[in-house]
């Protein structure tokens, strides 16, 4: 199994985040990106550096609107007069279908949905290449690869047609689903973060030949909060393509697995030809965030369930954050699914 993974994409550095309304540590840092790097290595995956696809597989999920506003706004912000160091939205829109600004504050308000997601200079490098990675272990499965692991870092799923959010700019899974569907007439994605990918669902939601699938702690008192309910089903054409299973905070390895069966039966059901694994980890005990109590042996027995699917696979690294045990969960969901 090869590891995808370019340095560019530990350039992008904010040193800080709004949330709960104070300024606090990014914890989405490029030492999450080394430790995992280390640990597929240690696990036996080859590194390959990905070349540059340039941004026409990027296009095929974002919009040109986003795309040219990712590109240009830290120099545009940089502009303002005492403006902060990194870009950071103080106002949003109360609706999706208003006039659209031609002020750099406003439109970042537009395409950024929260404080998670500050733009620095060297963002949309490091999201490209992250973007790179998830297309080339895309190719590699294309290629006769069973698996391919992407490590991509800054991460993607929350990430929609046009806004940014959650430490995500470019919708890594999506894309690389995208990429699939050039052999595959049905794609299925399954994501395991311990939060929803709502981007993902948006990006995915009024088609039915990709099939998006969310295992992830209930919304309800939990990031992203307005997106990954159960009756968030898909729409038009997609109706029916889309399901959330919202699980309690606190949620252990036996429930979860319980809930990932019923995934697993509707990706049965789908019968794809390719599956994308959107890899949070951060449903560890241990990590900050503190969603769900999934154990480091909990992740391989996970990913030997959704090997049992013996469909190929793109790995899309997702959330997990600095802890003790963040290389070695990586680990057990590496050599659960290879075995």
């Amino acid at each position: 199994m090869n590891v995808i993974f370019a340095e560019e994409q530990t350039k992008h550095s904010p040193k800080l985040i709004l949330s709960s309304g104070a300024s606090e540590a990014n914890p989405e840092v490029p030492e999450r990106a080394e430790r995992l790097l280390a640990a597929a290595i240690g696990s036996g995956l080859t590194l390959e550096r990905p070349p540059d696809y340039g941004v026409d597989p990027i296009s095929a999920v974002h919009s040109a609107e986003y795309l040219h506003f990712l590109q240009n706004i830290h120099t545009r912000w940089k502009r303002i007069p005492d403006a902060s160091e990194d870009v950071i939205p103080n106002i949003h829109p109360d609706r999706r279908d208003c006039g659209y600004p031609a002020s750099a504050v406003g439109q970042v308000g537009y395409h950024v949905f929260d404080g998670a997601a500050p733009i620095t200079a060297d963002t949309w490098e490091s999201a490209r290449w992250s973007a790179n990675s998830a297309v080339h272990a895309a190719l590699d499965v294309i290629g006769g690869a069973d698996i391919s692991y992407a490590l991509a870092r800054p991460p993607g799923h929350h990430a929609t047609k046009d806004q940014a959010g959650g430490f995500c700019y470019l919708n890594n899974t999506a894309i690389a689903a995208q990429v699939l569907r050039s052999q595959h007439p049905r794609v299925a994605i399954l994501d395991v973060d311990v939060h929803h990918g709502n981007g993902t669902q948006n990006i995915f939601y009024d088609r039915s030949d990709v099939l998006t699938v969310s295992i992830h702690a209930d919304p309800v008192r939990f990031y992203p909060f307005f997106w990954g309910y159960a009756n968030e089903r898909g729409e038009g054409s997609g109706l029916g393509s889309n399901l959330n299973l919202a699980l309690p905070r606190g949620t252990g390895d036996d429930t979860y697995l319980k809930a990932l069966d019923g995934a697993i039966g509707r990706i049965e059901a789908f019968a794809p030809g390719a599956l994308v694994i959107a890899l949070g980890l951060d449903a560890h005990e241990k990590d900050p965030f503190q969603g769900m109590t999934i154990t480091t042996d909990g992740f391989g027995r996970i990913a030997k369930r959704i090997a049992k699917l013996n469909l190929p696979t793109v790995m899309v690294q997702e959330g997990g954050y600095l802890t003790d045990e963040l290389g070695t969960n990586l680990s057990s969901f590496l050599h659960g699914f290879s075995n």
